[in-house]
């Protein structure tokens, strides 16, 4: 899927529980957050989400964010993590 964080937009917290989940960034910047760390991602870079990790994006800059991702297999179940977990 080729996804477009317009500034300001996050999505929530979920994880994978059976894949492994690329994603390759071909314009603006943005945070990649997992449970341990937040990482900032810019253009040409992939970064990489193992099955059962959480994770979620956040754009905090002026321009659009947008990265292709890919799932090694296809999930076949998302876990979205709600403040109470």
């Amino acid at each position: 899927d080729r996804i477009r964080y317009h500034p300001g937009d996050t999505s929530a917290k979920h994880f994978h529980t059976d894949c492994v989940h690329l994603f390759w960034v071909l314009e603006g910047n943005g945070l990649l957050h997992t449970g341990t760390e937040t990482i900032r991602l810019s253009p040409g870079e992939v970064a990489i989400v193992g099955a059962g990790e959480v994770h979620w994006f956040e754009n905090d800059t002026k321009a659009d964010f947008v990265f292709v991702e890919l799932w090694v297999p296809p999930p076949k179940e998302t876990v979205w993590i709600t403040d109470d977990q």
